[in-house]
């Protein structure tokens, strides 16, 4: 019986056999944790009596939650991570230097094909763009790995998404996970991987990939996989650091669903509070007036991003009701950013801009929702008091639909923009 990409990737990585619902021991290729996670990590990795990490070149703590640092309290943690990973010399980038750890392991050739790769963070799935087998564990699990190089995985049932269909110009891959989510909903890959497939991937650029990869934990799902393909191994090979074998899934693969996306037809959506199934289309919400809009994270900071939101920024103005913050998701797309003139385009239209950091998009901070506050955000979860105050309310967007929010002041399907031209 052929093997899934996840099950191919798990049994190259263990002396054990991957069938569905076995527990395979797994040698790890990658493993990081943030600002929040590491010290529970590093506490967990002192009382198993560990000493050294496994590889210093394997392992990593990236600042980013609550950095630059918002308090005391972050400020103090921050620093438990440094000192352990100047300890271990072990992979550390400094506030000024990192970025959002989803889009900048990546873009330094740390995440690549073939790997197994675990993160102290729930968007570790995002490196599943790469064709990855990249997943989230609890900061336990990571000490673990930390020590010894190695974890478990209970091999996952794979869920195989067809994207049929020619993209339109206003879509973009967080429409499309979005629109995955609206049919399958929050818990419908529960433990399972996603793998995606079909023509509309075939023009859809790196970006939006890896918009569509970080979500796929919106839908419980264990890991969300691209099969390597030409746009996949140029990326990977420009940026290694290290040597890689890129993994694939057999012809006979056995999926437990198949699920199927019409592309052509799709407009842009939203995911309304307070779960990131709650999609419509946009124009539904055209009377829903808001007050703030952020652009960025680790689902929608990256270069092209950037660029979508500049293009219906240009020449415009933020609403005056309106706060709009908008954070590039490292310090390569915020150089590429300013080179092309995009943050002059942005500071032209009002809107504040930020240093590299996850900020608002878990309520940390840079743009936390005060009570009966509405925000268009191109971030991944809308949960009940994610951004802030129990009472206010998220919608997340793709870039497009954020940006053309923040010059109308209310949510705005980004076709308005066309046509008002």
């Amino acid at each position: 019986m052929g093997k899934t990409l996840a099950q191919a990737i798990i049994e190259a990585h263990s002396d054990d056999k991957a069938d569905i619902g076995n527990i395979c021991q797994v040698k790890v290729d990658f493993a990081f944790a943030n600002d929040i996670t590491a010290p529970p990590a590093i506490r967990s990795f002192r009382d198993m009596g560990a000493e050294k990490v496994f590889d210093s070149e394997r392992c990593a703590i990236l600042p980013d939650h609550f950095t630059p640092n918002k308090d005391i309290a972050s400020a103090q943690q921050a620093m438990e991570g440094r000192k352990f990973a100047r300890e271990q010399q072990m992979l550390y980038w400094e506030v000024g230097r990192v970025g959002v750890e989803h889009a900048f392991l990546p873009e330094k050739g740390y995440i690549l094909p073939g790997d197994i790769v675990m993160g102290a963070d729930s968007h570790t799935c995002t490196g599943g763009t790469l064709g990855a087998f990249s997943t989230g564990v609890g900061s336990t699990d990571l000490a673990a790995v930390w020590a010894t190089g190695e974890s478990w995985l209970m091999v996952p049932p794979t869920i195989k998404v067809i994207f049929h269909g020619e993209r339109p110009e206003w879509i973009t891959g967080k429409d499309m996970v979005l629109a995955l989510l609206g049919k399958i909903g929050v818990q419908g890959a529960r433990y399972k991987a996603l793998e995606f497939h079909g023509e509309a991937l075939g023009n859809l650029p790196l970006d939006d990939r890896f918009s569509i990869s970080n979500m796929a934990v919106e839908t419980g799902a264990k890991a969300g996989l691209f099969v390597p393909d030409a746009k996949i191994l140029t990326y990977a090979e420009k940026r290694a650091s290290r040597s890689f074998n890129p993994i694939y899934p057999d012809q006979d693969a056995q999926y437990e669903q198949i699920v199927e996306i019409d592309v052509e037809s799709m407009e842009p959506l939203v995911a309304a509070p307070h779960l990131p199934s709650n999609v419509h289309r946009a124009k539904e919400f055209s009377q829903v007036e808001i007050d703030q809009v952020f652009i960025g994270s680790c689902t929608n900071g990256r270069l092209r991003d950037i660029e979508m939101a500049a293009s219906i920024l240009k020449g415009r103005k933020i609403h005056e009701r309106v706060r709009c913050m908008i954070i590039p998701a490292s310090y390569e797309v915020y150089s590429e950013a300013m080179k092309r003139g995009y943050l002059e385009i942005f500071a032209s239209a009002g809107a504040a801009i930020c240093t590299p950091t996850c900020g608002p998009c878990l309520g940390g901070h840079m743009g936390i929702l005060a009570a009966g506050e509405k925000c268009v955000s191109t971030s991944n979860r809308n949960f009940i008091g994610r951004m802030g105050h129990t009472e206010s309310e998220v919608y997340l967007s793709s870039p497009l639909v954020a940006a053309a929010s923040a010059v109308t002041g209310r949510i705005t399907d980004p076709r308005e923009m066309e046509e008002q031209e």
